[in-house]
């Protein structure tokens, strides 16, 4: 993904002689030193020729240095004096008798500067040709060749092929000393020379900065190869997906966003998108957002919910969703729904899953905001510096400032049924001879919470159900596979974040101005919330089946919705709800519930009672059109509860008199909610006879 400078000072990789193209070594011993494979260290015919050159013209015409003397002096450094050419040559002579020839190539070929920093020809051909020194061909082999004697004029165009005089001189010695045919030569003259692109590697720029400021000093030195945990064809789609997605957004004043995706079982970072473009100065693109400090909103109910279930409270526990002032150290703090209304008693479960802000701050003012900060910070929270009491019982609204990769952290211990493990992004590192040099350990996993209590949480965040009363039915988080999610919307819109997991991996998406600006109505929903969607389907999309694994000791039984306790004869329905054993409810319903309505029927010849009826909405419900959300994600689906001999092939909806549908089973209707009063009948057609249930009265509020 990048090249960085060693410590040294430039770019380089060790290669043995088999790992350089034979086009190359015969290249160099045609340019540098055609009677290397025969001389002792120094060429005596080379030598001479200089001397009857410098003396004949005045000045040096030709070099008489051999490879092995230009090894000697790339080692040592020397100054240009005589002293110092006497001292080369002897080394030279030195070295020849203590390293064979191959091991001499081996030695130049591997420290020699081909300029921009590239030493050695294994980092020249990745360099200039985005290619191994093995695959290098002759045009290349000899354009390389010639860069050594001059390395300071390199001059790269990715636009323009590379023009090059050198090449040409390196071919011609290489025909006249018969090691290539003059045919060979002019094929090798013709070919275009490009310069790649990817020389100037730097993807994925914000997880390379990361992964290398969690590397130590120790694992940095003699580090020649650093394997990470990136999926890098995956984080090439999210960031094509920033793109496309901010920039249907920009007319709501919305700039940048950050993505992380972990691998649950292992914590291995597979995605990092810090902004959406690192280039953009103007939008600060380099900071990295998935580790900027923001407010998260609502992303941290679900922890404050798992603590409050580890001490008592049940999905079914009954919160007060009523106008409510809290102590606080600025005086007092009456917190709002997102919808600006209340909703009276409510479960858990509802409260969590539409994501209600005054039970969350009800439950962490019975808990103690001081058991949520230290469970955040067992979580590996260590953005929150202040101490409990700075944040209070604000802090489950987000009145802290966090980051994206604690958020996914702390989901991902959720999706592991209560276990945190710290993220990886480097699985090993390679050492100049190309053997591994460091192997990241596994991170230690810590209990966080209860199997129990996340497995409740996880159930609670995947309810499609639940969740209809803020967030519709199918909308950016409905997928076609079990994922547990929550979003969260800072203050004056100034952030907004989608959050969630499937039992294999967790993705946390940010979206909002790095300058702080307020963006323009866009909740975590609208603006968060189709990314992770999409990130969500290129990640499960070949498992679709996946479910979250159960753990031992949850039961289910039957309570009534409204009070959240065992049925009596008088609860007009049931639902089933889950319960850590030990913890479900003993009392039953007493509240006085209204009659349920009754259904229409008739008598079929020499047949049972036939009934019908409108299941969902119930007569009276009133529902709010989100003035954020799209309207075509703001919908109901209705539901009708057939008990019939025969069964009817279809039945059809009537919407204030008018035939709206017909459907077949299961008899459901998906309705797109409008500002309005209706009534709702569903009606069937037995033994020619049309019959209709009793009619539904609903209202749609704008």
């Amino acid at each position: 993904m990048r090249e960085i400078l060693s410590d040294e000072g430039g770019r380089c990789r060790w290669v043995s002689l088999g790992e350089i193209s034979p086009h190359v070594i015969r290249a160099v011993i045609a340019a540098e030193d055609k009677r290397f494979p025969f001389h002792g260290g120094l060429d005596p015919y080379a030598l001479a020729r200089a001397v009857v050159q410098l003396f004949g013209r005045g000045r040096v015409v030709s070099g008489a240095s051999t490879i092995t003397q230009q090894l000697v002096r790339n080692l040592y450094r020397f100054p240009r004096t005589v002293p110092s050419k006497i001292a080369e040559a002897w080394l030279a002579v030195r070295l020849e008798h203590t390293l064979s020839k191959e091991e001499i190539l081996i030695q130049y070929l591997n420290r020699i500067a081909y300029g921009r920093q590239a030493y050695g020809i294994e980092a020249a051909a990745r360099f200039y040709f985005d290619k191994p020194a093995t695959d290098l061909s002759l045009a290349e082999a000899s354009y390389l060749t010639s860069l050594p004697r001059a390395p300071g004029r390199v001059r790269l165009t990715r636009e323009e092929p590379i023009r090059s005089d050198g090449r040409k001189s390196v071919l011609r010695r290489m025909a006249r000393l018969g090691m290539i045919s003059s045919e060979t030569m002019e094929r090798a003259l013709l070919e275009p020379l490009q310069p790649a692109a990817a020389s100037r590697n730097f993807r994925a720029p914000h997880f390379v900065e990361f992964a290398l400021a969690g590397l130590s000093d120790e694992d940095r030195t003699g580090a020649a190869e650093i394997r990470t945990t990136l999926d890098f064809p995956l984080q090439s789609k999210a960031e094509a997906l920033f793109a496309v997605h901010l920039r249907t957004l920009e007319k709501k004043g919305l700039t940048n966003g950050a993505a992380v995706v972990l691998e649950n079982d292992s914590g291995a970072v597979r995605v990092m998108v810090g902004s959406r473009d690192y280039d953009d100065e103007v939008h600060d693109g380099q900071v990295n957002g998935a580790l900027a400090l923001r407010q998260p909103g609502s992303t941290l109910k679900p922890l404050t919910y798992a603590l409050a279930l580890e001490n008592g409270l049940t999905a079914a526990t009954l919160i007060d969703d009523a106008p409510t002032e809290f102590a606080s150290l600025t005086g007092t703090f009456a917190p709002d729904n997102y919808d600006r209304r209340f909703h009276g008693p409510i479960r858990l479960r509802s409260a969590l899953a539409s994501s209600y802000n005054v039970p969350a701050v009800t439950v962490l003012d019975l808990l103690g905001p001081e058991r949520l900060y230290r469970r955040l910070k067992d979580m590996g929270f260590r953005s929150l510096q202040k101490e409990a009491e700075y944040y209070g019982i604000g802090l489950t609204l987000g009145n802290g400032e966090v980051t994206l990769l604690e958020l996914a952290r702390a989901y991902a211990a959720l999706a592991r049924g209560g276990i945190y493990l710290e993220e990886r992004a480097i699985e090993s590192v390679l050492g100049k001879n190309g053997r591994l040099q460091t192997r990241a350990p596994a991170p230690s996993p810590i209990r966080i919470f209860s199997p129990a209590a996340s497995f409740i949480i996880t159930d609670i965040l995947a309810d499609r159900d639940a969740r209809i009363p803020t967030f519709g039915y199918r909308g950016p988080l409905y997928l076609p596979f079990p994922a547990a999610v929550k979003t969260g919307t800072s203050k004056d819109f100034r952030d907004n974040w989608t959050v969630g997991y499937t039992p294999r991996y967790t993705v946390a998406v940010w979206v909002g101005n790095f300058d702080g600006a307020p963006m323009h109505n866009v909740s975590g929903v609208t603006g968060a919330g189709p990314l992770f969607r999409d990130l969500m389907l290129l990640l499960e999309a070949p498992n679709p089946e996946a479910s979250f694994p159960e753990p031992p000791g949850i039961v289910r039984m039957k309570v009534c919705p409204l009070s959240g306790e065992r049925p009596s004869s008088a609860c007009p329905s049931a639902i089933t709800e889950i319960f850590e054993a030990g913890t479900e409810p003993q009392g039953v319903c007493s509240l006085p519930h209204r009659p349920a309505p009754e259904r229409s029927a008739i008598r079929v010849a020499g047949r049972p009672r036939a009934s019908i009826e409108v299941e969902f909405p119930r007569d009276g419900d009133v529902f709010k059109i989100d003035s954020i959300l799209r309207s075509e994600f703001q919908s109901l689906t209705l539901r009708a509860n057939i008990e019939t001999l025969p069964v009817p092939g279809t039945v059809e909806w009537i919407v204030n008199g008018v035939r709206v549908a017909e459907v077949g089973p299961p008899f459901r209707w998906t309705w797109n909610l409008r500002p309005g009063s209706y009534t709702i009948k569903v009606r069937i057609v037995l033994a020619g006879k049309p019959v209709e249930s009793r009619p539904v009265t609903v209202k749609v509020l704008s």
